[in-house]
């Protein structure tokens, strides 16, 4: 996706080497009309899959969840890194380590609003070592759910998320794959 290449390129920034900051646009502030094409850009490339509800980590995923649940006409569901009071004691979890913060949680979603034999897309913002995406993976087949496929904003190419999540037979579409980071300059995977 050429536009979100260019916000990357112009607006975001390497840190250490290995972390990519583009809160200025995709998950601190967020370009609502660059979430609406990316929402967009998911419904076209998994169209043509059966799509029931669309499935994410909060929170940097949630607008762009949002933005491809729009466009499929489907709910969205987040599943919550930290269970609140008011969240039903009926929970799908599943246990998540962020390579960002260096430190594991449990995401969980209530059992209404997963049911046994829907086609689920999983949307987020990041893709690095697959850890938020086996999670929900996890969570989906808990629930007895299919996994239509995990589109991905951002992937970290040079990382494992999607080879793990390939080798599982599920379909990875990601908008921009980042082969390498180097001397701080962003190289994209050509087609």
């Amino acid at each position: 996706m050429e536009s979100l290449k260019q916000r990357i390129l112009n607006e975001g920034r390497v840190i250490d080497g290995n972390i990519l900051k583009v809160d200025s646009f995709i998950n601190h502030q967020i370009d609502p009309l660059l979430a609406f094409e990316i929402g967009e850009e998911f419904y076209n490339r998994f169209k043509n899959a059966r799509v029931d509800k669309i499935l994410t980590v909060e929170t940097s995923g949630i607008a762009f969840a949002l933005c491809t649940g729009y466009h499929f006409s489907v709910p969205v569901v987040f599943a919550k890194k930290y269970k609140g009071i008011n969240m039903s004691e009926e929970v799908y979890q599943s246990k998540v380590h962020s390579f960002t913060k260096q430190t594991d949680y449990i995401i969980s979603v209530s059992k209404q609003y997963l049911s046994h034999g829907e086609n689920i897309l999983i949307i987020d913002d990041f893709l690095a070592n697959g850890q938020a995406s086996l999670g929900l993976i996890d969570i989906a087949g808990q629930a007895g759910c299919n996994v239509a496929g995990v589109g991905i904003v951002i992937e970290k190419g040079f990382q494992q998320g999607s080879k793990i999540l390939r080798s599982l037979g599920i379909r990875v579409e990601s908008l921009a794959v980042i082969d390498s980071f180097n001397n701080n300059k962003i190289i994209f995977r050509e087609a």
